[in-house]
């Protein structure tokens, strides 16, 4: 277990750069369906250099092949767990700071459970409880920043990302339950470059693609800046190659629901690293009373409910 939530934890790291970079975009004007595009872009771009690097060529003809055969079911996974996800997080940025996003994203703890009932799979309902600690902090956040802004914005915000916060677990275990095979309306992929995280964000990479090239049609943004391209793709890097395959990884070592259900739970700490950045980078002040009292909880709630899952081993 100790070596799950070390893998989550940094992934977390590596994820909050996510939080901070979208936010200094949108503060530069930039548009956010670029934002979102442009990083899977970069991203199809690096996974196919770092996996012909390391495996060869026969690695991407392998996951070519995987892609083509199944293609139905990674346009689905990756549409719903990278393309809904990333679109709805770069979205809320313009109305939110980055800290108060990733708090408000951490409603993906609460959301993991019930995706992995929605696949017929069990979860330890005492470990519910101190998801409700998060859910607080949450709230708390989300108070705060209605003070400082407006109903409006705080809906512009809290909305979207709640609804990323089930897009990016269902994405995930679709391709979980996919490689067990025990789920009777998805194929059974059987496959030993599957084992390897980088062809495994690769397959929803690609996936992906059909849906950004549809939000790019439907919202017609004006052309991205130069440094929208050189934010979207450090974005890419640090948070779409290095967090995902760290967290796809940690993840893939986990064989039981309530491990799952652990290392979804480490993402909690991108809203100390968040916070952290926004103060480093964009000058961002410390958040109020209440705000803080937010970020405590959610934190809180990681750790109990870490503690709580080491018990019960």
């Amino acid at each position: 277990m100790l070596r799950l939530i070390s893998i989550g934890s940094l992934a977390a790291l590596f994820f909050s750069s996510t939080f901070v970079i979208n936010r200094a975009l949108s503060l530069q004007g930039g548009h956010w369906a670029w934002t979102s595009s442009l990083r899977f872009g970069f991203m199809l771009l690096m996974l196919v250099v770092i996996l012909l690097a390391t495996q060869g060529k026969k690695a991407l003809a392998d996951v070519k092949d995987i892609f083509f055969k199944h293609w139905l079911f990674w346009v689905l996974s990756g549409s719903i767990g990278f393309g809904v996800f990333y679109a709805l997080i770069t979205f809320s940025s313009q109305y939110a700071a980055g800290w108060v996003v990733a708090t408000t994203w951490q409603t993906t703890i609460l959301a993991t459970p019930l995706v992995l009932l929605l696949f017929g799979r069990s979860v330890p309902r005492n470990g519910l409880l101190f998801t409700g600690i998060i859910f607080i902090g949450i709230v708390l956040v989300n108070i705060e920043h209605a003070t400082l802004t407006s109903l409006r914005e705080v809906l512009l915000s809290a909305l979207p990302v709640l609804g990323a916060a089930f897009a990016y677990p269902i994405g995930n275990q679709l391709v979980w339950e996919s490689r067990k095979g025990n789920h009777p309306r998805l194929p059974h992929i059987q496959h030993p470059i599957l084992d390897n995280a980088f062809a495994r964000v690769l397959l929803l990479t690609l996936g992906s693609l059909p849906f950004w090239a549809g939000l790019l049609l439907v919202t017609s943004p004006p052309a991205p800046s130069a440094d929208q391209f050189i934010s979207t793709a450090l974005v890419a890097l640090l948070s779409g190659v290095i967090a995902t395959t760290l967290f796809l990884y940690a993840r893939h070592l986990a064989h039981k629901p309530y491990e799952v259900s652990a290392v979804d739970s480490t993402q909690s700490l991108e809203v100390v690293f968040s916070l952290v950045g926004e103060i480093i980078f964009l000058g961002a002040a410390l958040p109020g009373t209440i705000g803080i009292a937010g970020i405590a909880l959610t934190v809180l709630g990681l750790v109990a409910y870490i503690s709580f899952q080491n018990k019960s081993l």
